[in-house]
């Protein structure tokens, strides 16, 4: 990703670092956007106490991304599909990170937070390996079956090719301030 943007941005100043160890004095800049990233943190807090750290006060955060336990996928078993959305959840250290942007930047001391919910909807074809995958990690995860991933996938490819798959993903924006220190 990093030299797909120098090749778009070389003037950019584009760094590869740790959410929780950026290298940037403490109030350096007046911006921080993670998008598609906090579910894949072992610690999200720290890395928000990261964001602070590095934000001027008055500096604003925005986090984008997906609840990945909040995926909604059309199905003749409803059951067994929550069990696959659950079970490929777990596969990542902090799958419902997106649900708790509004309580981690409360945590972490930020301010005039707002959080909006935004749906894709998706129905196209392309999307069948992403739920075919979703089934076989759940089957590897021992969650269901080998003949239930494999149904399962079935169905899907079926729905894929008479339009009727539905694939919807809730994305969580949230925004906030670093606030101005206090004046006497």
């Amino acid at each position: 990703m990093i030299a797909a943007a120098r090749q778009r941005r070389p003037e950019g100043d584009l760094r590869v670092a740790d959410a929780s160890q950026l290298p940037f004095a403490d109030g350096e800049l007046s911006g921080y956007r993670a998008e598609k990233l906090f579910h894949a943190l072992d610690e999200p807090t720290a890395a928000l106490a990261e964001a602070y750290r590095v934000l001027t006060p008055g500096g604003r955060i925005v986090l984008i991304g997906q609840d990945w336990d909040t995926l909604v996928i059309d199905s003749d078993d409803p059951q067994l599909t929550r069990t696959i959305v659950h079970a490929r959840a777990d596969t990542f250290p902090s799958p419902r990170a997106a649900r708790q942007y509004r309580s981690l930047l409360l945590d972490a001391g930020f301010a005039d937070i707002t959080v909006e919910a935004r749906t894709g909807v998706l129905t196209d074809a392309t999307m069948l390996p992403m739920l075919t995958d979703f089934a076989n990690t759940a089957h590897t995860l021992e969650a269901i079956t080998a003949d239930q991933a494999r149904e399962w996938s079935t169905e899907q490819a079926r729905r894929a090719t008479t339009g009727r798959l539905f694939f919807a993903v809730p994305v969580f924006l949230a925004s906030a301030r670093r606030p101005e220190p206090a004046t006497s």
